[in-house]
């Protein structure tokens, strides 16, 4: 045998052919459609598992045995933990384009409105209402962000992960967005009136007005969760829909136009369609957690037990920010008909994923007062 005929050993790239090896396509994963997504492609199994191609188990463990990534940092379960897609199908690029054309477009939005001289504008009491409540409720998304960046460390799979991850991106960049709003604006009102736009104002109501400590304690409960599916779980099918929809989108949305104030709703659209993405994702998850075969009823349980903890304080926060629907000099919405619109999202989204999320209606109340919250029991947790 002549040094010729010996074959090259080598490590690089396309060395050696092999079956598939010409394909741009990735061809060891099943995928969820007809062809594997250019999402698949990047996501699926890109983080190890021992029991698919890590035959040589966990490379990497931590000192006292835990391995790299555990079935057991959850007390839901699942046949196939990879069967999960997010369907907003984002992965690294495709988020940061989305994040970068929404941060372009409310860039877009306040340079005009500040051109127009909008905020000189605004009603004077819907000013005080930005700097106090406005500037408050960035706190609750910053603390529901920090949670979620937290939880998006334990999934089982990047897909999992991924869905959290982007999730926790999306919280920060909005609380980052009103902290960046409400200083610009700030300038230009405190220049027009002569009066002071104090920016620290909105720390001060979240840490002591009455207004906002039940939304607060709903916040800590699940940044102290221990579960980060149940972190997950309680952002995004319970407290979202019950107090982030219910103030975004019941409240400012709907009355900032009757103060004058065209620029702050743009704002806020942007983390309303960041929670349709964050919702389908987190939806999709769930029900197929449901519908496992072996644990779908067990996995049930556990979700009802936790939508009775969440629910009672979510609840309790939404009906004491009652007292803001009076606030604005041009009252342009109801507290009662946001609430209610809040009660039968939450239901829904319960019937989509397949547990009992109903809750009772409000009891009569008088305009301006906080409710008291309707009892809410674990029976469906039974």
């Amino acid at each position: 045998m002549t040094m010729q005929d010996t074959e090259t050993k080598s490590a690089a790239a396309g060395a050696k052919a092999f079956p598939g090896s010409d394909s741009r396509r990735y061809n060891y994963f099943e995928p969820k459609g007809r062809k594997a997504t250019h999402y698949e492609d990047v996501t699926v199994d890109v983080q190890p598992d021992p029991e698919r191609y890590l035959l040589q188990n966990w490379i990497i463990s931590f000192g006292d045995g835990t391995p790299t990534y555990s079935k057991d940092w959850t007390a839901l379960a699942c046949t196939d933990w990879h069967g999960f897609r997010a369907p907003d199908q984002e992965w690294e690029r495709t988020h940061y384009q989305r994040q970068s054309t929404i941060v372009g477009m409310i860039q877009n939005v306040v340079e005009n409105a500040r051109r127009a001289g909008a905020p000189a504008r605004f009603d004077k009491a819907w000013v005080t209402l930005l700097q106090n409540h406005v500037g408050a409720f960035k706190h609750a998304e910053y603390g529901l962000g920090t949670a979620l960046m937290r939880a998006q460390r334990y999934g089982y799979t990047q897909m999992v992960n991924n869905a959290i991850l982007t999730n926790a991106s999306y919280k920060l960049r909005f609380a980052q967005d009103l902290t960046l709003y409400l200083a610009e604006i700030g300038s230009d009102i405190a220049g027009s009136n002569g009066g002071g736009f104090d920016l620290d104002a909105g720390k001060a109501h979240w840490l002591d007005d009455p207004i906002w400590q039940p939304c607060r304690e709903a916040v800590e409960h699940i940044r102290a969760a221990t579960d980060f599916l149940e972190q997950y779980f309680a952002v995004n099918l319970v407290f979202e829909p019950l107090v982030g929809e219910l103030f975004r989108s019941g409240f400012v949305m709907q009355v900032a136009a009757a103060q004058n104030d065209f620029s702050t709703p743009s704002v806020i659209s942007a983390a309303e369609a960041d929670y349709e993405r964050n919702l389908a994702n987190a939806v999709e998850l769930f029900a197929l957690l449901l519908r496992d075969p072996a644990h779908g009823e067990a996995n049930r349980a556990i979700l009802q037990r936790w939508f009775a903890h969440h629910a009672g304080l979510a609840v309790k926060a939404a009906l004491q920010l009652q007292p803001l629907w009076s606030l604005p000099r041009v009252k342009a919405a109801s507290f009662v008909e946001a609430f209610d619109r809040a009660r039968n999202r939450v239901a829904a989204i319960g019937r989509e994923i397949g547990i009992d999320a109903d809750l009772p209606a409000l009891p009569p109340m008088e305009v301006g007062q906080p409710a008291s919250a309707p009892a809410i029991t674990d029976a469906a947790a039974e």
